[in-house]
């Protein structure tokens, strides 16, 4: 499929990997609203003068992805500003580590909300402009935590696979209306989830700074032996919108570390 022109929303698309996914189809050609917390608006506009250098119409929604009314109105605005919708790329997510029997329930509940109920929530309200004009990509970022649970993280790997799942079965019931839906697994990319969560109590564990974890990390666990970019992950991102005959699958961008 060519994207010229199409209009994509890119959730989570204020900073990190969203901002990657969206530079990345803007270059490909697509218009692209970039949706956010009211918090994020300042990156997610700092994102939009990006796609916009390059050409491409943008558009900044303020939305919070476990509000079913907040994610309709965000995409009726989307339809209304620019005229159409095509891609949906559900990226919003939140990590929150700790083991299960000392994870507190609100934890349980703001990862699972975000990161599955989100996806779940933004897919179906895309879904009826999709099946309309039989045309439609739904692409979910998940984690090679989807593929692999690690010890720690038990909250987020629930809702990553959760969203591989979900994707399989969504997939099978869009493909008559031609709308495929896929997954993305990012590995080890250095955002801000990493920065303030993952990092800090990885190297609370080992013993030593940041920086000595994550490229121990890296060289332990990638056999590339280099970390991915949200760019990376932006291009998996693109072929799939592009692909016409690609649904149901989960794609690692992992550098190796995982192969499943």
């Amino acid at each position: 499929m060519d994207l010229t022109d199409n209009v994509a929303i890119v959730t989570g698309g204020a900073r990190g990997i969203g901002r990657g996914i969206a530079h990345c189809l803007a270059e490909a050609g697509a218009h692209v609203a970039i949706a956010d917390l009211p918090e994020a608006r300042d990156d997610a506009l700092q994102t939009a003068a990006g796609i916009e250098a390059l050409g491409r119409r943008a558009l900044v929604v303020d939305v919070d992805v476990r509000s079913e009314h907040q994610v309709q109105s965000a995409v009726q605005t989307v339809i209304e500003s620019l005229g159409r919708l095509d891609i949906l790329v559900n990226n919003a997510g939140v990590v929150r580590v700790g083991r299960a029997e000392t994870l507190p329930e609100t934890a349980w509940d703001l990862v699972l909300d975000v990161n599955l109920k989100g996806t779940f929530l933004c897919s179906k309200a895309v879904i009826p402009q999709m099946t309309a004009q039989k045309s439609g990509r739904i692409v979910n970022i998940s984690s090679i935590a989807g593929k692999t649970g690690p010890p720690g993280l038990t909250a987020y790997t629930a809702s990553k696979f959760g969203v591989v799942g979900f994707t399989q079965s969504l997939a099978r019931e869009l493909a008559p209306a031609n709308v495929t839906v896929n997954a993305v697994c990012p590995g080890e990319v250095r955002t801000a989830m990493w920065e303030d969560v993952l990092l800090p109590a990885m190297s609370h564990v080992r013993h030593e700074p940041r920086e000595a974890t994550f490229d121990k990390v890296i060289k332990e666990w990638v056999p590339l032996g280099r970390p991915q970019t949200p760019e990376d992950i932006g291009e998996c991102v693109v072929y799939l919108c592009r692909a016409d005959n690609v649904t149901g699958v989960a794609i690692n961008v992992a550098g190796g570390s995982e192969m499943h």
